[in-house]
């Protein structure tokens, strides 16, 4: 008798350990099963096209054609499966890295994937309108870099860039991203921010993330016509900051632009092998990783208020922004004369702190997608 309980129970244990193992791999593949994402748009050696996306159902959808259909189309869709808006592809260049100063300038930089943060302070202040086509008319649009990683919607921001440059241009004004440090990081195949809905998807294809967003892709085409400075007016943008160390090297604004391109694609081994000031630029104090303008502490090597014109007078700028670093809220330093945008998306949109910044009339304003401004005072 007691044989037999003993059988029972080994058979009951071992059903249960059956039962946990199966409900855990259940629970793995729910895990990595594929989102709403794409496409990815892939031009191959013999002139052929292929088209990579994830449906609302999470089926995997891979297309090739033979070359790029006339007037090829494609809507996009949120990570939650909402459609959000058509693309149709159009040439792309890089920007002039300069131009006059519209009436208005929105300002946003680190969008890191949240499509609601992002999208909800463009409606909100008339950059688009519900259908995300842009109204904002002959003014300006400036986002600092940053839209991969963190979040889960990194193909719907750099989208509906690529579709408002050229609305923005058709319509008399602008549209400006910059390239930021995460920009560098998943393109050079440092992925230790990315999400794994997209790693689970390049390995699902069986190949290297970054390898959906090199030279022979559409946006992979269109990153590497970004700039990494921008002048705008007397107002200079760059994603982190200038250090000494930088203006040392003497370059000037197009010449940056060219090496942070020529290195963008290349891994870190191959940027640090590479001629030139690549490594420089994509190191500590490049203009995307350096902190010293906005931190004060040693490990920072903090820029002096002194030094500050050099920059100024070497650029003919009299104003910086900078995002990368994040903040509370919009920050000032050095009397207003350099402007931290970068905030916590998720955190900020919780406890309604200002996400951007209007420049109008040549007065500064801190924004919220609420459609509250504050005027920022200078002391």
């Amino acid at each position: 008798m007691k044989s037999f309980q003993y059988k029972f129970i080994l058979l009951f244990v071992l059903l249960a350990s059956c039962l946990t193992q199966l409900s855990g791999a259940d629970k793995k593949q729910e895990k990595h099963k594929l989102s709403a994402d794409g496409p990815y748009l892939l031009y191959t050696a013999d002139g052929g096209f292929r088209s990579i996306s994830v449906d609302t159902a999470g089926l995997l959808n891979d297309q090739t054609y033979r070359s790029v259909p006339k007037g090829f189309s494609f809507d996009v869709y949120s990570d939650k499966g909402e459609k959000l808006f058509p693309v149709t592809l159009h040439k792309t260049k890089r920007p002039e890295w300069k131009s006059k100063q519209a009436a208005k300038m929105l300002v946003l930089s680190d969008p890191h994937a949240n499509w609601e943060c992002f999208s909800s302070i463009l409606k909100e202040w008339k950059v688009v309108d519900q259908d995300y086509h842009w109204i904002f008319g002959k003014n300006q649009l400036v986002v600092i870099g940053d839209v991969f990683d963190r979040g889960k919607d990194v193909l719907p921001i750099y989208w509906l860039l690529y579709k408002l440059e050229k609305e923005a241009a058709d319509a008399g004004g602008q549209l400006v991203f910059l390239l930021g440090n995460h920009e560098g990081m998943v393109l050079a195949g440092d992925l230790r921010y990315t999400k794994s809905k997209y790693i689970h998807l390049a390995d699902t294809l069986n190949i290297p993330y970054q390898e959906l967003w090199n030279r022979q892709t559409e946006l992979g085409r269109w990153l590497g016509t970004r700039n990494t400075m921008q002048l705008i007016g007397d107002n200079l943008f760059v994603h982190a900051g200038l250090s000494l160390n930088f203006l040392d090297k003497n370059k000037s604004i197009p010449e940056v632009n060219k090496i942070m391109s020529e290195g963008l694609f290349l891994s870190k081994q191959e940027r640090k092998e590479a001629p030139g000031d690549i490594a420089f630029m994509y190191a500590t104090y490049g203009p995307i990783w350096y902190r010293g303008m906005v931190h004060s502490a040693d490990r920072y090597h903090p820029l002096y208020p002194e030094d500050l014109p050099k920059i100024f007078d070497k650029y003919k700028a009299k104003r910086l922004f900078v995002g990368h670093t994040i903040f509370d809220d919009i920050t000032t330093f050095y009397k207003y004369r350099v402007v931290a945008v970068n905030v916590d998306n998720k955190e900020n949109m919780e406890k309604k702190r200002g996400r951007g910044v209007l420049v109008e009339d040549d007065k500064m304003y801190v924004v919220f997608d609420s459609g509250k401004k504050e005027l920022i005072k200078e002391e």
